[in-house]
């Protein structure tokens, strides 16, 4: 991971060239890469095109950077992509209470996938299963064949499992377990699925169907925890021990309530995805991945834990976590380039558990609003400035109006628009 300091100052205070001369002198930035970011990406229609069908333009989302992350003792500072006012002030907050404790601790697992191959029309399902087991190291020999690469690099197809269903038809289902290395590797996993079907026909004397890979990559886990000293979290009022207990509370209604868990886990996915996209990784596949593992016991639930222990605030967070650092448009996409030079060029275990910390972040920042002074306090005056510029507002106006919005809690456009019309009679006359 990188060495360089993710703590930079009042950075939010900052114009965008003096972000800029930050960004260069921080982290080498040459003038070219400088341009990306400013140029609205730098992906131009012609390269969109051969990246997407039927392709007419492009759009772009604003990019912001998660700052004072600590993880396992490095220092990164991580690039984010989102629409969504408050985001990265929450994650950056919050990150930077973690840090004064030392920072987040992360693991990740191997980059195992499942592929699924599913195999109808079985007679006896029972002695198929035993065969496919007995043609165990035959079936990921034709596996490894169709990716050979994969398996020099030390990764490839490893084992696998039988699983058999009665409802709402008799199937098996052969899981290949499939060791991507750095990369998130749905291609890959979708080949070696198709590579194995004749032989499995052959074995069971069945017929196979669907042959894809698995969103649901749970082999393929990556955590995130923090322990932070209640002392660190007083503020507007609240004592560290209150803020503590309102945030175990908060966390204890989305464990046993699938209607609050739903906006809990959407909370902590705001930090994971806006990592993902920033990446270049499939943000809806880590997004399916996160709400199955999230009902994995028949229950969903939180994808975070908290507790108080020993006058410390303790968080925790394990989900799926299938992204790469090659293949799809992790290389392709321009920005995506200068974005992981600003990260630190991580491999795919690290970046899973910087997303893992980006989004137990991000879920302390949304609790610890609920939990004292309400989520619309921090969210809305964020809002204003949108609300502002969709107003019309340009330069100095935006800040102008966003405050005198806060300040009379009037967050609307109509408001906006006749602030904006009397600040702008007011210079004329």
């Amino acid at each position: 991971m990188s060495n360089d300091g993710s703590r930079i100052p009042g950075f939010y205070k900052l114009d965008i060239d003096e972000r800029y001369e930050e960004l260069r002198t921080r982290f080498d930035l040459s003038k070219d890469d400088l341009a990306v970011l400013r140029n609205a990406g730098h992906l131009d229609v012609e390269r969109a095109d051969k990246m997407v069908e039927n392709c007419v333009g492009v759009f772009g989302l604003p990019i912001g950077l998660g700052l004072n992350f600590i993880i396992n003792g490095d220092d990164v500072t991580v690039p984010m992509v989102v629409e969504e006012p408050s985001v990265v002030a929450a994650v950056s907050n919050m990150a930077r209470t973690v840090r004064k404790a030392g920072g987040f601790t992360a693991s990740a697992d191997d980059a195992m996938m499942i592929g699924q191959v599913q195999i109808l029309d079985v007679e006896d399902q029972g002695t198929a299963a035993e065969i496919l087991k007995e043609h165990e190291a035959e079936l990921l020999r034709l596996a490894n064949e169709v990716h050979p690469n994969m398996e020099r690099r030390g990764g490839g197809a490893k084992a696998i499992e039988v699983r058999a269903f009665t409802n709402p038809y008799a199937m098996l289902v052969l899981h290949l377990l499939i060791d991507c290395g750095e990369a998130m590797g749905a291609n890959a996993v979708n080949a070696m699925a198709e590579g194995v079907a004749s032989r499995v026909e052959e074995l069971t004397g069945g017929r196979v169907n669907l042959r894809i890979l698995s969103n649901l990559a749970d082999r393929r886990c990556a955590r995130a925890s923090c322990r932070v000293p209640e002392l660190l979290l007083a503020g507007n009022g609240f004592t560290g021990a209150a803020v503590a207990q309102g945030i175990v509370e908060a966390y204890q209604f989305a464990a046993v309530d699938p209607y609050r868990a739903a906006t809990h886990n959407k909370g902590i996915m705001n930090g994971i995805d806006a990592v993902a996209i920033a990446t270049g990784n499939d943000w809806r596949s880590v997004e399916a991945g996160a709400h199955a593992y999230a009902a994995r016991d028949g229950h969903y639930t939180s994808l975070t834990r908290w507790w108080r222990e020993d006058g410390h605030l303790c968080g925790e967070i394990e989900l799926p976590m299938a992204i790469g650092v090659v293949g799809g448009s992790t290389r392709v996409h321009p920005t995506i380039r200068v974005l992981r030079k600003i990260m630190g060029d991580l491999n795919a275990k690290e970046l899973s558990m910087v997303m893992a910390a980006a989004g137990l972040s991000q879920n302390m920042g949304a609790l610890r609003a609920l939990a004292t002074e309400g989520i619309q306090r921090g969210h809305m005056t964020l809002h204003a400035r949108s609300v502002a510029l969709a107003a019309g507002a340009e330069g100095r106006e935006v800040q102008e109006i966003a405050s005198e919005l806060v300040r009379t809690e009037s967050i609307k456009i109509d408001v906006a628009r006749q602030l904006l019309k009397e600040r702008r009679l007011e210079r004329v006359s």
